[in-house]
Parts: structure tokens; C-alpha cells; sequence
């Protein structure tokens, strides 16, 4: 059983995950202030697809990659200041204090936040989890759970669900 607030997708395609981040990054640039989406998923589920998506939503161009090493990726757009996190190869959650994601938390700024649960209880609240899994198996494509966790999450997912109704799973 679903939570009531979480909405499931069928993605069939990465054009189709690509069409989510911009209809999720549409969604954020109409929120006020600070928004914090949470990306998990098994390596190569489709995380940094979606960003690259979000990130064309703000007129982002050129190619987008995961910052694996980098850990902090920043973008500047005309509306958000826009950081992509790559938390993968954190150890342990004490190791997210010095990267001072709590100092970019300010006006309008966009965290996207792969692999949370690497630093899980180290990070702010998400607005928005997002997680991404392979379907069962002999089917193709992914299953994208958008789970809000603030008044702005909901506003977000019911934008999100209006965009791209056709991606919507329907409940049994």
C-alpha cells in the first residue's frame, strides 16, 4: 500500500525521465525561497538524468554528470541558485558538516541531493524524495515514487501529476 501523498510513475524512457526533471524544475521555479529534493536510487537508475532534466527546465545547456568527485556541482540560473550533490561515496554522515551545505541554504536555491541516505540525520529536511527502481523483472523502463515531505513537496508532486498525467501508475 501507497502513502495517500506519494505518486508512482512508469518511465519508460530516459526522453521520459527527461521530461519529468523539467516538469519537476517548472514545478520548483513557481516555490518561494529554498527547496530540497532528495534523489535515491541503485547506480545508473536514472538520478542524474532526472537533474539534467531539472536542470534544462532553468535553461541549464551542456552536459550534466554526477559529481562523484566533485561531491558539489553549482549552477547559477536567472531565478535559482541550483547546487547538485552526489553523496555516494560519503562513509559516514559525519563527513557532510564540512561540505557546509547548511551556508547554501539561502533565497531561492535548489539543493538535488543523490544518494541522502549516505548522510542520513547530517542533511536538512527534503522537501521532495524522489526514488527511482528498476520495475520487476522482464519489463523495461523505471518506477519513480515522488514522496513530498512539506506543503511545498505537495504543491510540487499535484504540478508534477497535472503536467504529465500519462506517466502516472494508477493503484490497484
Amino acid at each position: 500500500m501507497r502513502e495517500p501523498s506519494t505518486e508512482i510513475l512508469s518511465i519508460g524512457s530516459a526522453e521520459q525521465m527527461q521530461v519529468l526533471g523539467r516538469a519537476i524544475g517548472a514545478a520548483v521555479d513557481a516555490i518561494e525561497g529554498t527547496f530540497i529534493i532528495a534523489l535515491e536510487g541503485e547506480l545508473g537508475a536514472g538520478k542524474t538524468t532526472l537533474v539534467g532534466g531539472i536542470l534544462r527546465s532553468y535553461g541549464v545547456s551542456g552536459p550534466v554528470r554526477s559529481p562523484t568527485y566533485t561531491l558539489i556541482e553549482p549552477y547559477e540560473t536567472g531565478s535559482r541558485s541550483i547546487y547538485h550533490l552526489d553523496l555516494y561515496r560519503l562513509t559516514d554522515p559525519e563527513e557532510v558538516d564540512p561540505l557546509g551545505i547548511r551556508d547554501l541554504l539561502t533565497g531561492a536555491t535548489l539543493l538535488l541531493i543523490e544518494w541522502p541516505s549516505r548522510a542520513a540525520g547530517a542533511l536538512p529536511a527534503a522537501d521532495l524524495w524522489v526514488d527511482i527502481a528498476y520495475p520487476a523483472v522482464g519489463t523495461e523502463g523505471r518506477q519513480v515514487r515522488l514522496t513530498p515531505h512539506s506543503l511545498n513537496g505537495t504543491k510540487v508532486v499535484r504540478h508534477i501529476v497535472a503536467a504529465i498525467p500519462e506517466l502516472r501508475q494508477l493503484s490497484s
